[in-house]
């Protein structure tokens, strides 16, 4: 039964990652026609209303203690997708991808220092393979820093140490007795879409789409990138670690290049698909 619910999470988890690696080119479609705040309040804004209209009947009896995570998660994934979008203008789609994927690295290592929790053996194989095949994706030919992106692929692991920090806190508050984990996914969507609203309107000027694609890019990220994702997260979770967790979400480099390339004719390099490869494996 236990490795059902295990199989069933990492499943769940996968939607997620194959979800957040395509969300790269719709952000990126996105912001020509407006900001990174106002871009991520419609996104999590609407992603919200929606989830409390189609599941309000399951909002009776949220703890406070739900609440509370809810705004502090809500803060981190504030931070995390203003880096993430932000990345978005100055490196390229499949850099983005594979640079956030540093969780993989970043979430063991925050979890050993927060609960001296080691890593097993096959989980530091695993580790390293992941960060192999990240070098390889992302480093010139002589492993030296792409000037030409180098802001934005600084950016991106920002983005990475928020959304390691951001799975450790879902991890600890979907194990407390009084937390419902979709609860939580829906709070901390909640807060985050108040969070964006208000740096919108204090340093952008916000409005709607224009064109019919970018109408269907924030569709798609308010509905599947964001309302679907992060209630699945928080689900899956209850029945995973941290660490696991975050060596399921080291698949998301691998679906925001197949997207780069499919969608934005982004071409990676031979070692640029021997480090997909490892990330596979």
């Amino acid at each position: 039964m236990e490795n059902k619910k295990q199989l069933i999470a990492d499943l769940m988890i996968l939607s997620v990652t194959f979800s957040w690696g395509v969300s790269y080119y719709m952000m990126d479609l996105s912001l020509n026609e407006m900001g990174t705040f106002t871009l991520n309040a419609y996104r999590f804004g609407f992603a919200f209303l929606v989830s409390v209209i189609a599941l309000n009947k399951k909002l009776i009896g949220v703890s406070k203690t739900t609440v509370i995570y809810g705004a502090i998660i809500g803060v981190i994934v504030t931070a995390m997708y203003t880096l993430a979008t932000e990345a978005v203008k100055y490196t390229n789609l499949t850099n983005i991808g594979f640079l956030i994927a540093l969780n993989v690295i970043i979430t063991p290592t925050l979890e050993y220092i927060l609960t001296k929790t080691k890593p097993s053996k096959k989980l530091f194989i695993v580790l390293l393979i992941c960060f192999t095949g990240i070098v390889f994706m992302t480093l010139n030919k002589d492993f030296s820093v792409n000037r030409e992106t180098i802001f934005g692929d600084f950016l991106c692991i920002l983005c990475a140490f928020t959304c390691s920090v951001q799975i450790i806190l879902v991890d600890r508050a979907v194990k407390k007795e009084n937390v419902k984990a979709l609860h939580l996914g829906i709070f901390q969507m909640g807060f985050t879409g108040l969070f964006f609203i208000i740096l919108a309107f204090s340093f952008e000027t916000p409005s709607l789409p224009v064109t019919t694609p970018v109408w269907v890019s924030v569709i798609f990220l308010s509905l599947v990138c964001t309302g679907f994702a992060f209630i699945a997260q928080s689900i899956a979770q209850q029945h995973t670690t941290a660490s696991h967790a975050g060596i399921m979400f080291s698949f998301e480099p691998v679906f925001a290049a197949i997207a780069a390339y499919l969608l934005a004719g982004e071409v990676l390099s031979g070692r640029g698909y021997l480090g997909a490869s490892l990330m596979f494996i």
